[in-house]
């Protein structure tokens, strides 16, 4: 009997632990693993002076997206002497200057990296350059039309020319350096802010000098046009080719942004010899200063045409290379200044 209730007791006892466990039990949910945080590998940049090898700046935990420009900024607190825009910082020492936009990590540096320092001299704003250099050629030329005391003799003394060459050529001088003005003020802009102080000197002399030159020959009492069929009407459409390509290379350019795009031409006519040229606001350039110089038939206007020429050339053929370096799908017809020729 013990033995027999023994065994019903432990039936039913299995039975009870049987009905306690559910036939379809969920799983439990796992909460998912936190993703570790990858660990930011912080650069040590060392600046040396790029001629003595001297070491200049030692910074340290420089986050790897830093730009240069911010290194610039880094290293202008402990040299406040040279401010960014008077910095150059590069890889070698005789090697090129590293854009303000270049990021640290996508340098070809280890994460100690050593950069060269060289001093640019003071600089001074494009802007101000321009404004500069345009006023004086337009203020200069002034003067000798109007024939102001102490230029000529005497008795020429705020007289004036005979002759409709010399007051045309005024008008178109002048209208090319108000349209140059009011572009570097409203047009322009430029992918870097500043330039060497020195520059200023060098071009000042360069286009104040010449409108002097220009302008004693062209209004003095004597001068003799050798014809009366000025080319004002091609000077004037040479300006507003330049104008027009101006407004055209102004719009690939958002505000603020140092974007390059392949320049196009637009519904505009004048910028259509972007088919044929990769700088037509030289060509333009160019085309106006060559009808300056049959209008006048002047000796020191063909000699500023030919050195602005020669100039003009050696900017273009730089652009071109830029763009043919910079853009695989460079449009290959196109030359730098004069169509098929140059």
């Amino acid at each position: 009997m013990d033995a027999l209730a023994l065994e019903a007791s432990g039936k039913k006892a299995n039975n009870a632990a049987g009905a306690a466990v559910p036939t379809s039990q969920a799983p439990a949910k796992r909460k998912p693993a936190k993703k570790a945080k990858k660990a930011v590998v912080f650069f040590e940049v060392e600046i040396l002076d790029a001629k003595t090898k001297d070491k200049l700046c030692f910074l340290d935990k420089v986050e790897p997206n830093a730009t240069i420009g911010e290194i610039k900024s880094m290293f202008h607190k402990s040299h406040p002497q040279w401010y960014p825009a008077r910095q150059s910082i590069r890889l070698d020492p005789k090697g090129k200057s590293l854009k303000d936009e270049d990021v640290l990590q996508h340098l070809p540096v280890g994460t100690t990296a050593t950069f060269y320092f060289r001093d640019l001299g003071a600089q001074i704003s494009w802007v101000t350059v321009f404004l500069t250099e345009y006023t004086g050629p337009l203020v200069i030329y002034l003067l000798f039309y109007f024939r102001v005391p102490f230029i000529y003799a005497p008795k020429y003394d705020f007289t004036t020319s005979k002759h409709w060459v010399v007051h045309l050529a005024c008008m178109c001088h002048s209208f090319h350096y108000v349209k140059r003005l009011l572009e570097t003020l409203f047009v322009h802009r430029f992918s870097h802010g500043t330039m060497p102080l020195r520059n200023i000197f060098k071009n000042c002399t360069y286009y104040w000098g010449f409108a002097a030159w220009m302008a004693y020959y062209i209004n003095h009492p004597l001068y003799t046009p050798p014809s009366e069929c000025p080319l004002t009407l091609w000077h004037l459409f040479c300006q507003i080719g330049n104008f027009s390509i101006h407004i055209a290379l102004r719009n690939l350019r958002p505000p603020g942004s140092k974007t390059r795009k392949i320049p196009y031409p637009t519904k505009n006519p004048f910028t259509w010899i972007f088919l044929l040229v990769s700088c037509p606001n030289y060509t333009y350039e160019l085309g106006s200063w060559l009808g300056f110089t049959l209008m006048t038939q002047c000796l020191p206007v063909a000699f500023f045409t030919l050195v602005g020429f020669i100039q003009m050339t050696v900017w273009a053929k730089g652009k071109h290379r830029s763009y043919l370096k910079e853009f695989r799908d460079y449009p290959p017809l196109r030359s730098p200044i004069l169509p098929f020729v140059l």
